[in-house]
């Protein structure tokens, strides 16, 4: 199959494309090669990907409307994986316009590439952040998200209200998927796991908010980029079937919002310690107040992805952990 995925030097754009180059397909990628970190990270990862004759790469930013659509033409793509967006949340109370233009804009023009060109399955990336406000535990695909606490959650909620109504008025069918707290090795250094793993080499304190007191859903990439492959085929039907009780299938569109996590909240302090083992030495703990913006727990339902793939994230913590301390350790080694 042929595959457009934006953002393929980030994280999880990245480790998606490499399965897929693995198992044969073409994958067509862009990137906008911002600096919002360090350039070398995004360059080693997509030097990865250009070892594979299947790869073609192109940077542009989402932005560039025409240049995206000429790219996406030439890609002819089966499937579109849209991924690039400006991440973190804390960064959204900084540089609030970049979320607007990249996230909206951004995902505007991707969209208009699908109208034309009708992918079998159109997938975009949201985020557990979408449920913003709401108290009710595990989040369900089916659950009010109204209530958003940044920038950042309200433009990716933004993104599947934009994509359920292009799903409507041109059929696209279209997933989104929501991500919750993903983690692994090629993580951002803007994410808590690069930061304290860093933090901890190097003898500097890491700073833990909330004092501490708080859990995460936590989904190791690679069982991400195994639930993505699962959802290729799992297109939205636009006569209203659902495939469960729990299904968030439009009533109007081949859409549906999916969660992807494992439904296993782990504490913040356990996901310290295993940091902690697994570096081999102890973190000289910072403990702050709660940030602007945050959240005090997510938790997945699993049960919408569960029945639609028979699968589900299930790799534990220390395993994750350890494998992204291996990876950080061979990086900055060979910096």
């Amino acid at each position: 199959m042929r595959f457009l995925i934006t953002g393929t030097a980030g994280f999880i754009g990245f480790h998606l494309a490499q399965r897929l180059l693995a198992d044969g397909h073409d994958v067509f990628g862009l990137d906008g090669m911002t600096p919002y970190y360090d350039l070398r990270l995004k360059e080693a990862r997509n030097a990865v990907l250009a070892e594979s004759p299947r790869y073609r790469f192109e940077t542009m930013m989402l932005e560039e409307g025409g240049r995206l659509l000429d790219y996406a033409r030439e890609a002819a793509p089966d499937v579109i994986f849209h991924f690039a967006a400006q991440a973190g949340v804390r960064y959204s109370l900084e540089n609030p316009r970049a979320y607007v233009d990249s996230n909206l804009v951004g995902t505007f023009n991707v969209m208009e590439a699908a109208r034309e060109l009708k992918p079998r399955h159109f997938i975009m990336a949201s985020t557990s952040s979408a449920y913003g406000g709401n108290r009710e535990m595990p989040f369900r695909e089916t659950h009010l998200t109204d209530h958003p606490l940044t920038l950042y959650a309200a433009t990716k909620k933004a993104t599947e209200l934009m994509a359920h109504s292009y799903a409507h008025l041109w059929q696209i069918p279209t997933t989104a998927l929501r991500f919750f707290t993903v983690y692994g090795p090629w993580g951002r250094p803007d994410m808590a796991l690069f930061k304290f793993v860093d933090g901890i080499l190097n003898d500097r304190p890491i700073d833990i908010y909330g004092e501490g007191r708080m859990s995460r859903d936590f989904t190791y990439v690679g069982d991400l980029v195994e639930a993505m492959v699962r959802l290729v085929p799992c297109i939205p039907p636009a006569d209203g079937t659902v495939v469960s009780d729990d299904d968030s299938l439009s009533p109007v569109a081949p859409f549906r919002v999916v969660n992807v996590g494992g439904g296993q909240p782990v504490p913040l302090m356990d996901f310290v310690e295993a940091i902690e083992t697994a570096v081999g030495k102890p973190a000289i703990r910072n403990m702050l107040p709660m940030q602007k913006g945050d959240v005090t727990d997510t938790f997945a339902a699993a049960d919408l992805l569960l029945a639609l793939t028979g699968y589900k994230p299930a790799t534990p913590v220390a395993e994750g952990v350890a494998a992204f301390v291996s990876w950080y350790r061979r990086y900055r080694g060979n910096q």
